[in-house]
């Protein structure tokens, strides 16, 4: 069953079209990649996705809902949490109060107490400096405290957008460990990633982006066979 479907999205910034007609799902329990270069519209598509871009046409459903038009708390609500690109994170707050802004959708306490045992516990090192400003932690732990800040609102579908930018190859190994961990705990997964190796190693599906559009889409095994892939992101 299809968790998300992204129908024939249109996205513009201003007169310019950044996404013409866009179209994938995501099935329930899987993890899609999305890859291109940059400008390919890639983040532009999570965006859109999560109503923090408006669609001037297509449908944007979750779990056959449409939820296009909704406003972007409310996509959280739903069961939807977006990492963004880039490390992004509240600095002048501590870890602790990132992660709690995280679960604003909830009201019980003892809720969000028991979800945040359950990121320290995938993160130690949060824990570890949950009262330090996260504008002073390393970028591979600002990155951890992305994630642990969107599962604060225990999605059913995580959006992450270049997880591995900026980081060493020790943590870009260590991250999507945890990526993988997610999925099998019963997370969906679609996954927005320039090193096409490293995420063709946790997908099963994945879509070709270029100048907007989704020009190739397949299993991985296929995307991999492909001269067009193996030239452009397989290193040949």
């Amino acid at each position: 069953m299809d968790l998300l479907e992204v129908q024939d999205i249109y996205t513009y910034y201003g007169d310019m079209c950044a996404l013409h007609g866009v179209s994938f799902t995501v099935g329930q329990g899987e993890i899609v990649t999305l890859i291109g270069a940059n400008g390919a519209g890639k983040t532009s598509t999570l965006n859109t996705i999560c109503s923090i871009l408006k669609p001037r046409q297509g449908r944007i459903l979750l779990d056959g809902k449409e939820i296009q038009n909704l406003p972007a708390h409310r996509t959280v609500a739903a069961g939807m949490s977006l990492v963004p690109e880039g490390h992004q994170v509240f600095p002048r707050l501590t870890v602790l109060e990132n992660l709690e802004m995280g679960a604003f959708i909830y009201k019980e306490k003892n809720r969000v107490a028991e979800q945040m045992e359950r990121v320290f516990a995938i993160f130690p090192r949060l824990k570890e400096r949950k009262k330090q400003l996260a504008g002073t932690l390393s970028g591979g732990e600002q990155q951890m405290l992305s994630i642990g800040r969107a599962l604060m609102a225990q999605p059913r579908i995580l959006l992450l957008d270049e997880p591995s930018l900026g980081l060493s190859p020790l943590l870009v190994e260590e991250i999507f460990d945890v990526i993988r961990r997610l999925n099998q705990e019963g997370i969906t997964i679609l996954l927005v990633e320039q090193n096409a190796v490293m995420a063709f190693s946790l997908a099963g599906r994945g879509c070709v982006l270029e100048s907007g559009r989704v020009v190739l889409e397949g299993s991985v095994k296929e995307l991999e066979e492909n001269p067009q892939v193996k030239s452009a992101y397989l290193g040949g």
